[in-house]
């Protein structure tokens, strides 16, 4: 697995499983079109940018295409770099019939693919800037944040005040946390007896 210093940001949840099997990295997803009419995921992908720098990786399809374009008039051009996959024809094995333009989408690329895909992106590898205590999961369920009562309730709560993209799944929830503040500032404000 290879660690990376900037975030990647993918179209739909089959796709940032196939890459988080190869890459330590947040990867976030932009739901497809839903990023278009997502004010609070495209601010939240903004910062993300600003803070860690951001890889755009989508279909080589047609809508990859307006998804990245959009990403592309919508973030800082200098924060972010752009991962192209190859047009292979061919359809994904989850999938009974091949995509609209008959291509491999990002999920159904070879691990080679992807990580050429990246590496010539520019992704950086160094992971010297990044920061060596993060949240866990463990701290979460400690603040009241996951696994306990009201901890949904609590947890919204908390994306709203840190004006996070409401639908972030768990994961992705500790990756923007993670990426917004130091675990030491995330117990100082957040932690068991900061109730």
């Amino acid at each position: 697995m290879i660690k990376l210093r900037q975030a990647i940001v993918v179209e739909g949840k089959y796709d940032k499983n196939t890459l988080s099997q190869l890459v330590d990295a947040p990867i976030f997803e932009t739901n497809g079109f839903g990023v278009m009419h997502d004010k609070a995921l495209l601010d939240f992908l903004r910062r993300v940018a600003e803070k860690r720098g951001l890889i755009i990786l989508t279909d080589s399809d047609g809508a990859g295409f307006v998804i990245r374009n959009y990403l592309k008039g919508a973030l800082p051009k200098d924060k972010v770099l752009h991962a192209y996959i190859p047009d292979i024809c061919g359809k994904e094995r989850r999938k009974a019939q091949p995509g609209k333009e008959g291509k491999l989408g990002v999920e159904g690329m070879t691990p080679e693919t992807l990580l050429a895909a990246l590496k010539n992106a520019g992704a950086e590898t160094s992971d010297a800037a990044l920061p060596s205590s993060q949240i866990t999961k463990t701290d979460l369920f400690l603040a009241g944040l996951s696994g306990g009562e009201n901890s949904e309730q609590k947890r919204k709560a908390l994306q709203m005040a840190l004006q996070l993209p409401e639908h972030l799944g768990s994961n992705a929830f500790l990756d923007a946390l993670n990426l917004m503040m130091t675990r030491e500032e995330f117990l100082k404000h957040y932690g068991v007896n900061n109730d």
